[in-house]
């Protein structure tokens, strides 16, 4: 008797709406990280990217635990010298909402050839308005 693997054209994406409003980040994040990578399907396999869609709604308000909203830290750079950029969750938060979901999944999912076109697959929005509307009636 044979193990039957799934192929990569046999793979079918369901939509699932996430409301973060009120969830504490990392809890949210990793249950957004299971569907993104596919761990939640019968037929996983590591090597293929077999995970779903997700569309992330209200990342404005999603909550963090202790003194994270001043104390944690996000880098970037410029490439160009004394180009650091830091700045606060909080101030993430005021600038650009979205960032704080996408950069912490990021950060959780496997790093491998994989990653991209499972990040592609993740839409956050800062409120309740989504272009996703009649794929959850």
């Amino acid at each position: 008797m044979r193990t039957k693997t799934i192929k990569a054209k046999e793979i079918k994406r369901d939509w699932h709406l996430i409301d973060v409003k009120g969830q504490i980040l990392g809890r949210a994040v990793t249950q957004i990280t299971r569907l993104l990578v596919g761990k939640n399907k019968v037929w996983y396999v590591p090597f293929l990217d077999c995970g779903d869609y997700v569309v992330v709604i209200n990342a404005t308000k999603v909550e963090v635990t202790g003194k994270k909203e001043k104390q944690r830290k996000y880098y970037r750079h410029s490439t160009y010298p004394g180009g650091l950029k830091v700045e606060t969750l909080a101030q993430l938060r005021k600038r650009k909402p979205e960032a704080i979901i996408k950069k912490t999944v990021w950060s959780m999912l496997p790093k491998n050839k994989l990653r991209k076109g499972r990040m592609a697959r993740l839409s956050v929005y800062a409120g309740e308005e989504h272009p996703y509307k009649n794929k959850f009636e």
